[in-house]
């Protein structure tokens, strides 16, 4: 078996292949190449496993993003997709050897760091990613959607002059709002992926990229900037929102309220809310808000473990010896992590350790939405002092908790 890069003579094979790895069938796209979700692909990042007589078994990519990390730093980052192997050819290392040609690749490029959304979760932990980010979904019936303040004393004031307004557009009135929006949001949001122009140009992806039709809720400040929208649809009588995305509290309570009180409405599906977000609090029935799909999303693989730690910020100071182990790279490394003034510095070392842990749960804690001293308690983290989970979990907490929206 061969595993070779694509280029742009190869994407219908490599769609093709993927398609029929997954038991699809492709859509059709549009004449410019777009308004479907693979639109997007960077053929020059793709990876094709060929069996010697040339047939195309196994699919693996990569997309261009940026990543915010804890303290507002975006990083460039590759967002591995499309990794799939026909039925006919599984268990049999295909994969495997895709994704170790993979990240040896990445790190030839300079990549410190790479993430991806788990199809499922017992496959890619082998590989050295865990799980980063945590998304839910809340369902609030209409009835009791009531909020806990009056709005006078809330983060949005009563009358348009101090919230500012809301406006219902057709996605096609408002693309540049969109990106423009988005692109503020997730410059200050640990865990949020950027979303390049050309996606928003080609419809790739799910709404509100795609085009599929949805209605725009856009949020604008007292002065008139746009600041908030919300993707939604509305089916017999359940109001979905694909995403609300807002750089402030004040216009995402103004967003949230505006959909809560929706005519012809049975219930509102908030998707992709934080696990810590204030909504249910908002509420005057907290338990008004129905939780499910409570779920992992953006999943982090640590590269170059000094340059991914001293590329974040950090708000606590103090150090601590880390024993990493990286069994799918044949990698066994002790590091010196020292804080001081929101800066890290990370060097090898031979003292002994405070903690011992695999490079997958370092990629778990890496963004702060996963404290150490509960994967130390779940047997993952060995804490070699008394003290250690406790300084680690101080050491490793974000700003804000990491939140990722994008799907890819």
């Amino acid at each position: 078996m061969e595993i070779r890069s694509t280029t742009d003579q190869d994407r219908q094979v490599f769609v093709d292949t993927l398609h029929a790895a997954f038991g699809l069938f492709p859509e059709t796209p549009a004449e410019d190449g777009g308004g479907v979700w693979w639109s997007a692909f960077e053929t020059d990042r793709g990876l094709l496993a060929v069996t010697a007589d040339g047939r195309p078994v196994g699919t693996a990519g990569a997309y261009s993003f940026e990543l915010t990390l804890p303290g507002g730093i975006p990083v460039p980052v590759p967002g591995v997709t499309a990794v799939g192997v026909l039925p006919s050819h599984r268990r049999r290392g295909v994969a495997r050897a895709m994704m170790r040609h993979q990240l040896t690749g990445l790190r030839a490029r300079g990549d410190f760091l790479s993430v991806l959304l788990a199809s499922e979760a017992l496959i890619y932990r082998r590989f050295g990613y865990g799980p980063a980010t945590y998304t839910r979904q809340l369902t609030v019936p209409r009835h009791r959607a009531a909020p806990a303040l009056p709005r006078a004393r809330g983060t949005a004031d009563a009358d348009a002059s101090t919230t500012g307004t809301v406006e219902v557009l057709r996605r096609a009135e408002c693309a540049e709002i969109l990106e423009e929006v988005y692109d503020r949001y997730r410059r200050a949001q640990p865990g949020a992926l950027s979303r390049p122009h050309r996606w928003w140009a080609l419809r790739a992806g799910q709404p509100p990229i795609s085009p599929a039709p949805r209605y725009i809720a856009v949020h604008r400040d007292t002065d008139g900037v746009p600041d908030g929208y919300a993707s939604y649809s509305l089916e017999s009588g359940t109001l979905t929102v694909d995403e609300t995305i807002a750089t402030d509290d004040a216009a995402y309570t103004a967003l949230a309220r505006f959909l809560l009180e929706h005519d012809l409405v049975t219930k509102v599906v908030f998707k992709h809310v934080a696990p810590d977000h204030p909504l249910r609090w908002q509420l005057a029935d907290y338990r008004a808000a129905e939780v499910s799909g409570d779920m992992d999303w953006l999943w982090v693989r640590l590269l170059d473990v000094p340059r991914a730690l001293t590329a974040r910020g950090w708000f606590t100071d103090g150090e601590l010896v880390l024993d990493v182990d990286d069994p799918f790279l044949g990698e066994h490394d002790r590091y010196l992590l020292t804080v001081r003034d929101g800066k890290a510095d990370c060097v090898p070392t031979d003292r002994a350790p405070d903690l011992s842990l695999d490079i997958t749960d370092l990629g778990s804690v890496y963004l702060g939405g996963t404290a150490p001293g509960t994967l130390v308690r779940a047997g993952h983290i060995t804490a070699h002092r008394p003290d250690a989970a406790t300084l680690a979990d101080a050491l490793f907490r974000a700003d804000r908790s990491p939140h990722c929206l994008h799907w890819f």
